[in-house]
């Protein structure tokens, strides 16, 4: 398996390993990057779906030359993460419990400036919501912590029907539908390198169908009490959506009138990205969080 991630373009990061309980008796292991100096100010990337920490690579070296110090995990089920094999292990609280003990209870971060997009934005944010006092402060990039009380719109919809229908889910053709520009050579087979077959998707497959989109969705109630803490999250808030995403678009606005540190932000708009605006846009977007965190 290790051999499938020899060589990948422009990532030459060392990878770390910690476990987490996997909610049934035993034990996951969780990769992530930690990148910089690791006494600089701590800045967390999370990814989404399907990708991996690979999708931060253009951005982690505009980070560690400001002097932020890097985190950046694979979720569960993806990249060199562990990958439960049955679609019923993953859950939207599991996900949330995993990433909370793995930063909280294995490396103890504090002081987090959270870089959320898609399904990072989803958990990251029920973290700031559940435990504000860990997080100095926010960058929201194409994403929400919906509750199921509102519509996500049709072209959620259409990607939710499509994750479930196709007989095989390509990684790395849904992450390049997700992108305004060619990824490039051995990009888009990078993003393929986690799955060597189809049952290593289980997770990937499980996510769309975990998103809230009913009220009586399994999360509402948790997202709902998330969502309290979230609004009266007072340190600052920054929304950096791309103009290209049909996903997400206009979730920012939810995002910039409901919660606190929102208020008086300069939030910004990366123009030419699409849904993945860490590859159209990332060196942009990372100086957007460099600024963010030095100002």
């Amino acid at each position: 398996m290790q051999t499938r991630f020899a060589g990948l373009p422009d990532y030459p990061f060392e990878p770390h390993y910690a476990e987490v309980a996997d909610g049934d008796g035993g034990t996951l292991r969780v990769h992530c990057l930690r990148e910089g100096d690791p006494g600089g100010p701590l800045v967390l990337l999370l990814h989404g779906e399907p990708s991996w920490s690979y999708l931060y690579r253009k951005m982690i070296p505009v980070l560690t030359a400001a002097g932020l110090q890097v985190v950046a995990p694979d979720l569960v089920g993806f990249g060199r993460s562990d990958k439960p094999t049955e679609r019923s292990d993953y859950t939207f609280a599991r996900h949330v419990e995993w990433m909370r003990e793995l930063l909280f209870d294995r490396f103890d971060l504090r002081d987090i400036t959270l870089v959320c997009q898609d399904w990072g934005g989803l958990i990251g944010l029920r973290l700031v919501g559940e435990h504000p006092g860990r997080f100095a402060r926010v960058v929201a990039a194409n994403t929400f912590l919906p509750t199921g009380d509102t519509d996500p719109g049709e072209a959620f919809f259409v990607w939710q029907r499509t994750s479930q229908e196709i007989k095989v889910f390509p990684t790395g053709r849904i992450v390049q539908g997700g992108c305004l520009k060619p990824l490039g050579p051995g990009v888009e087979a990078a993003y393929d390198a986690p799955f060597p077959d189809e049952s290593y998707k289980a997770g990937a497959r499980q996510f769309p169908l975990l998103v809230p989109s009913r009220p009586d969705d399994p999360a509402h109630d948790a997202n709902v009490a998330a969502w309290v803490g979230l609004a009266a999250f007072d340190r600052p808030f920054l929304c950096a959506f791309s103009d290209g995403d049909p996903i997400t678009r206009g979730a920012d606005r939810n995002l910039k009138e409901r919660i606190a540190g929102a208020k008086g932000q300069p939030h910004t708009t990366i123009v030419g990205g699409g849904h993945f605006l860490q590859e159209d846009c990332g060196e942009e977007l990372a100086q957007v969080v460099v600024s963010f965190v030095r100002g």
